[in-house]
């Protein structure tokens, strides 16, 4: 059994020769946005949801990126809405925003 439920790792690299990267595209504010609704909502600590900084998982043209385990789902977000989707939906539903999915 996993310590979480869910792990969201959220990728925050700033590339410093200036190439696109999940830095760029508000990836900061939205782990933020992410970790602070988890908190208020109480679906944070242990048997819940887990948000966390990563480095880069090189998955930059889709930026910002996150991947959401044990399932390895990686979703992109454009705003606050997005995330609230994948809180209400993936966390608290338990159903895959597939809207938000990477495409392969």
């Amino acid at each position: 059994m996993s310590y979480y439920k869910y792990h969201m790792f959220f990728c925050l690299n700033q590339r410093p020769n200036g190439d696109d990267c999940c830095a760029l595209h508000q990836a900061q504010e939205l782990f933020d946005y992410a970790k602070k609704t988890c908190k208020a909502l109480g679906l944070d600590g242990e048997g819940k949801v887990r948000v966390n900084k990563a480095g880069c998982l090189n998955r930059c043209a889709h930026g910002p990126v996150m991947v959401v385990y044990p399932e390895g789902v990686w979703y992109t977000a454009v705003d606050q809405t997005d995330i609230d989707e994948i809180i209400q939906s993936h966390f608290k539903e338990g159903r895959v925003v597939e809207r938000l999915v990477i495409q392969e």
